[in-house]
Parts: structure tokens; C-alpha cells; sequence
């Protein structure tokens, strides 16, 4: 027994759950409602109290597990009634709440009563090819807390959801649900209709997910961007970007994808840990000094063996399109002569590298490596060297900082047609762009006989490098780990590739596009420095696509020439056609019709219509056009209010918003930006429907 107070002693009872189930009357009123304040100086048992205003409800029950419950105090207590449900039962409930909102209309209603001003967030567009994961649960859901927010203020918080509907994905979904015959026989056409009936199905299945979800939106009406008005909306995008000098051609390396074969945004590139590939140091003789070349270097070249440049690489494979050797002007380089067994087999033992990599060398090639002299890489600009497989010397030239001694040999093995840098710096000298790679990532006639038909990044790697071998050029072989692109929808690595494409002219709006990111709230703060060093960094976008699920890229060409034909006055004519006949009619009607009327539609027979679509990314990217723009008069606003997507936007849907927004109109589409963080596998990684790691949200629901 245990002292209360007052001299009132009461025994505690425990019951089976091992909760306290008695204390003072008086502490429990204190406690409670007012309708148990009458009961004051009477002992209570607060459980066995719920015991028996259920029991009320149901009648007496009976059994032994019954008297077993029942506690010393049981039969004094008297307490209120009620048909509450102790449970949730939320299985039950949810839906019936949910039917009562859209049975009378609740969000519509809040929307016509509100008198304030609009708000508008606006909705990133989840891509319609498969059923919905958690981490679409959390975003759209922390979207509907600050809409309602924003109606319970008095605000017009109109939110439009919305879908992305074209690109590689879904035509691969088709694609493969398809026998091989059909699938070789199909059609632009019927590919498109069958991806339009995919994703307008998946559209409805995702629909009906995001309202059990209990959010509040336009669900009869939302954005869908295979429809003809977003589309023209894209169209009059793409001739704003044009008529604003920032839309041009050119050929030049981007990321393709050979499982794809396609060429590729860096928003549609991923990079997995543990990627391996094959790099080799590779000895590329020496065939002439310039006139600044030191004296050491000129004596080497009458000497037995002569000398040769240093050079590692990761991609073995772009030997063949080797036109140049870059130095760091700024950085100090060094004739250096090997000694040892590993250099037996050598072509040449006189190497030019980095002075600071030197003893690096010696521990990776296995030789001793002796200093015979020092000089700057400046001084090495207007020699040449002999391509160790092809009958061509090339010269050596000044690259840029990216040439550094962190790894390699200080020297960097230049292919204009298969890197970035390569293409800048065969730019300023003037070189060929050689790119001897097909569709398939296999090597064509240009890379010789012995490549030909290989695919560069199987058997045409491993005989490259056997030819190095033979050619007594190769210096040491040997795997190399590190971060390598990835298509993030076939899992399958990447090549850089020279090819014709339409490009997105970033350098010509790039100050306006920062100078715009710091006049938007980011939320939190560190966005702002994450977008913005990825817009200082990127470089200019390939627009277009070689596939059949999309809106056409509406260039035609010269049949001869091959010079496209590409006016205000075309984008505008066609612009107006697929607003009536959806992007379907850059299949179905001729180009006479297809171009206004006029001089252009005389030229018809001469011209033919391309086969390229837009980039996905441009799709979404154009959403501030086609529906905040489009919806002005329907409570909307441009820019919007916010935007609120995972962290993984600020590389995807929130700079190719802002790129295009300001390449068009020099403002970006939204005012805020909130992120939020990623829902994790049990193993700490990300969800992600391409991993397979993903929880349908109806088995926590349901």
C-alpha cells in the first residue's frame, strides 16, 4: 500500500498491459473534463472505468478472461459513454473522408471563396511510366500541406498537377513489350500511338494513386505534355530561344548513349560508384622540335630510340581519333631516360612528362626514371609526333588548366571528337574533328580495317590497346576506378562522340541565368551556390534527340546541301498545326504542308523534314510557358510562387526551367525554390524505380 495525501490510502492495481490503473480521484479530475468533477472523493479505475462504458454498448459479457479483468473498483465506477472509435480504422475512414471533400466540393469551393491573391506552386511533372513509390508520396503530399495553408489564408492556391509524358523511357516500356517482328516492322506512327496509349493509362492508374493520398488539385484538369496546346506552348518556346540568338547547329562531341543511341543531357547522365576502366600510359614518339624545344629534346631526336611524349588515358579506344598532345603551359616538364626490366620491350626510353609525377612514375611503370633535362611546357608548343597506328604526325599544343599532376603523366592525349576540353582545344588549332564511332558505339572505316565493326567499349577497347602493345608503345596497362557516365535509363555506360546536333546556346545567356538565380528565395540556403555552380560550369545543351516519341524538332533541310531551313515564319505555321493536330502531323502531312504559304512552300520538293525530337528536359523545362503562362487567366502566375521538388532538381527540372525561361524572357519561372531530401532503402540508399528498391505507398496505406 502507498500513501496518496490527506491520510487517503488507496491500493495501485496493475493490469495485464502493466499500467497504473488507480490514482486520487481528485488528481484525476484536475486531469479530465469537467463531466467527471461530480465524482470527486471517489476512488476510480481508469481503465476498468473504459472497460465498462464500452460494456454498456454491448451488454454483459461473459467468461473467465472477463473476471480475470475486472480490478477491485471496477463496479464503482460510472463514466460518460460514446460511440468514438478508440481506433483509427483510417482504411475505412480515409475514403469516406475523401469522398465527402469531393462530393461537395470542398476545394473547389475554398478556391471560388477565397478573396486574396493567388498562390501558385507549381507542380514538377512525374514521369507516366509505372506506378507511384514513397518518394512521390512525400513530395506531392508536402506540396498539398502548403496549398492548404495557403487557401486557409484566404489565397487562391490553385494547384494544377502535372505529367511528362514523352522520351526514351516510355517508348523502351513499348518497345519491348513487343514480339521482335512486330518491333522491327513498327512504324514512327504506331510507335507513337502505342507510347501515347502507355502513358495516358499509366497517367490514370498514377491519378487515382495521388487522390488516396488525400491531395487536394485539378485532377479533372491537369497539364499533360503530349497535349497539342502544351506542345505548341514548347514550339513558340523553342522560336522565342531561336529569334533570341540562342538556338544553333553544330557538330561536335556530346554524351551518347550506344544502348540508347541517342544523344544525351548531363540531367539524364548518372554516375555509379565502382565503375572500372581500362587505362593505358602510351609512348607517342617524337617526330620533330619546335624551335623553342630545348636542346636536350632536339639531341633526342638524332639519337638511337629517339624520344617520345607520355600520355595516359582511360579510354583506350580514342587512340584512333588522336590529332594532338596538350601541355600545361604553366607547368614544368622534364626529359627523363628508363632503366629496367619493364622498359625491355620499349619503343623509345626517353619520356617526356611532369617533373612532379616523376617518382609517381617510377612506382607505376616499374622503372627507374633519370632526369636529363628541365624545361616548360611552353617552350614544348610547336613540336610533333608520330601517331603510333596510323601513318600521321600531329602536333603538341597548349591546353588549359584541366592539365594538372594529380594523376597521369602531365601530358593529355587529345581527340577533338570525343571530349569537351579535346573539342575546345582542336578549336583554337584549327583540327580536324574526327570521330570514326557509329550510332551503335562501334568503330567505322575511318578507324581502319582492323577496328572496323568493334564496339569501342568491348572487343574494339582490348584490340586497341593489343595494338599499342605490338607497336612497343605501351608503356603499362592497368584498371582504373573512378566516377564514369552512365544512361540513367539503360544502367549502361556512355561514350563522347562528335555528331550533328541542336544545341541551347548556354554561354549566350549564362550572366543573365546567374544574375536571375540570385533573385530567387532558395530553400535552404545552400541551393543557391548548388544551382549556381552548376550553371557557371555546364556547357551548351544538346536539344535534340534520334528518337520517334517526342515533339519534332521542326527543322527541314536542303536535300543537297543539307543546310537546314528554320524561320519565324516556319516555327510559327507549324506551331499553329500542331496546336490543331497534336505533334502527330510532322508524320502524317507533307512538307508542302508543313510550310507556309509562300516562297518556303514553293521550295517543297527540294526539302525534307528532320527526323530529330526535342530533349524531354526541354519538354518539362517548358512548363512555365505551357501552363503558368497559359493559365494566367485562370489563377495562375509567372513567375510562380514556388517550386518544390527533391535536391536532385537543381541538375534536372529547376535549371532547365530556368535556362529556357530566361533564354526567352530573361526572368526565371519562379520566385522560391524549396528542396527536400530523398526517402532511403533500408541500406541507406536512395528509392529510385530504375534500382528496384522502391515501396508502393498503397501497402503502407492499406
Amino acid at each position: 500500500m502507498k500513501s496518496i495525501g490527506q491520510g487517503q490510502r488507496i491500493g495501485l492495481h496493475r493490469s495485464a498491459t502493466g499500467i497504473d490503473r488507480m490514482m486520487p480521484i481528485g488528481r484525476l479530475c484536475r486531469l479530465s473534463s469537467p463531466l467527471l468533477r461530480p465524482l470527486v472523493g471517489r476512488p476510480l479505475s481508469i481503465v476498468a472505468a473504459a472497460e465498462e462504458g464500452q460494456q454498456k454498448g454491448k451488454g454483459q459479457a461473459k467468461g473467465k478472461k472477463d473476471k480475470e479483468e475486472e480490478g477491485p473498483y471496477s463496479a464503482t465506477v460510472r463514466l460518460p459513454t460514446t460511440d468514438f472509435n478508440l481506433r483509427a480504422n483510417s482504411v475505412v475512414r480515409e475514403p469516406e473522408i475523401q469522398g465527402y471533400w469531393s462530393q461537395h466540393a470542398v476545394y473547389e469551393s475554398m478556391l471560388e471563396n477565397s478573396k486574396g491573391e493567388p498562390f501558385t506552386l507549381h507542380d514538377g511533372p512525374p514521369y507516366a511510366n509505372g506506378d507511384l513509390h514513397i518518394g512521390h508520396a512525400l513530395n506531392k503530399i508536402l506540396k498539398d500541406f502548403i496549398n492548404r495553408y495557403q487557401l486557409l489564408r484566404g489565397r487562391k492556391a490553385r494547384f494544377v498537377p502535372g505529367w511528362d509524358t514523352h522520351g526514351l523511357p516510355i517508348e523502351l516500356k513499348v518497345l519491348q513489350a513487343l514480339p521482335e517482328a512486330e518491333r522491327r516492322s513498327l512504324g514512327p506512327l504506331d510507335l507513337r500511338r502505342k507510347a501515347k496509349e502507355f502513358a495516358l493509362k499509366t497517367i490514370d492508374a498514377q491519378r487515382e494513386q495521388f487522390k488516396r493520398y488525400g491531395v487536394w488539385a485539378d485532377w479533372s484538369a491537369p497539364y499533360i505534355t503530349l497535349d497539342p496546346a502544351y506542345e505548341a506552348a514548347q514550339l513558340q518556346v523553342f522560336g522565342k530561344m531561336l529569334l533570341n540568338g540562342h538556338i544553333y547547329r553544330g557538330r561536335k562531341p556530346v554524351h551518347w548513349s550506344p544502348s540508347s543511341r541517342t544523344a544525351l543531357a548531363e540531367a539524364e547522365l548518372e554516375y555509379p560508384e565502382g565503375h572500372k576502366s581500362r587505362s593505358v600510359y602510351v609512348a607517342m614518339p617524337l617526330s620533330a622540335a619546335g624551335e623553342a624545344a630545348p636542346a636536350a629534346l632536339k639531341e633526342a631526336l638524332g639519337q638511337e630510340g629517339g624520344a617520345a611524349f607520355a600520355i595516359w588515358t582511360t579510354t583506350p579506344w580514342t587512340i584512333p581519333a588522336n590529332l594532338a598532345v596538350a601541355v600545361n603551359d604553366k607547368l614544368e616538364y622534364c626529359l627523363v631516360e628508363a632503366q629496367g626490366e619493364a622498359a625491355a620491350g620499349w619503343r623509345v626510353r626517353r619520356l617526356v612528362v611532369a617533373r612532379d609525377l616523376v617518382a609517381k612514375l617510377q612506382e607505376k611503370l616499374g622503372v627507374a626514371l633519370s632526369e636529363v633535362a628541365v624545361f616548360p611546357g611552353s617552350s614544348l608548343e610547336g613540336c610533333s609526333y608520330s601517331h603510333p597506328l596510323y601513318p600521321r604526325t600531329s602536333p603538341l599544343v597548349i591546353g588549359g588548366d584541366y592539365i594538372t599532376t594529380e594523376t597521369g603523366t602531365g601530358l593529355v592525349h587529345t581527340a577533338p571528337g570525343h571530349g569537351q576540353e579535346d573539342y575546345l582545344v582542336g578549336q583554337r588549332y584549327g583540327l580536324e574533328l574526327l570521330s570514326p564511332v557509329d550510332d551503335a558505339g562501334c568503330f567505322t572505316e575511318e578507324a581502319g580495317e582492323r577496328f572496323k565493326g568493334l564496339s569501342v567499349q568491348g572487343d574494339g577497347n582490348k584490340a586497341v590497346v593489343s595494338a599499342l602493345q605490338e607497336a612497343g608503345v605501351l608503356l603499362k596497362e592497368e584498371l582504373y576506378e573512378h566516377k564514369y557516365p552512365y544512361d540513367w535509363r539503360t544502367k549502361k555506360p556512355t561514350i563522347f562522340r562528335a555528331t550533328s546536333q541542336w544545341f541551347a546556346s548556354v554561354e549566350g545567356f549564362r550572366s543573365a541565368a546567374l544574375s536571375a538565380i540570385k533573385e530567387v528565395s532558395w530553400v535552404p540556403a545552400g541551393g543557391m551556390t548548388r544551382i549556381t555552380n552548376m550553371t557557371e560550369g555546364r556547357s551548351d545543351w544538346c536539344i535534340s534527340r534520334q528518337r520517334k516519341w517526342g515533339v519534332p524538332m521542326p527543322v527541314f533541310y536542303d536535300k543537297e546541301t543539307d543546310e537546314p531551313v528554320l524561320t519565324e515564319e516556319t516555327i510559327g505555321h507549324i506551331t499553329q498545326l500542331v496546336r490543331q493536330h497534336g505533334s502527330d502531323c510532322w508524320w502524317t502531312m507533307s512538307v508542302q504542308e508543313l510550310l507556309p504559304p509562300g516562297p518556303l512552300r514553293e521550295r517543297a520538293a527540294s526539302l525534307r523534314k528532320g527526323e530529330d525530337t526535342m530533349d524531354v528536359w526541354f519538354d518539362s523545362g517548358s512548363s512555365w510557358a505551357g501552363v503558368l503562362q497559359a493559365g494566367e487567366g485562370a489563377g495562375l502566375r509567372y513567375p510562380a510562387d514556388l517550386y518544390l521538388e527533391g535536391s536532385d532538381q537543381h541538375r534536372g527540372w529547376f535549371q532547365s526551367s530556368l535556362l529556357t525561361s530566361v533564354a526567352a524572357n530573361g526572368v526565371a519561372p519562379y520566385k522560391a525554390v524549396l528542396t527536400h531530401g530523398f526517402v532511403l532503402d533500408e541500406k541507406g540508399s536512395k528509392m529510385s524505380k530504375s534500382l528496384g528498391n522502391v515501396v508502393d505507398p498503397r501497402a503502407v496505406i492499406e
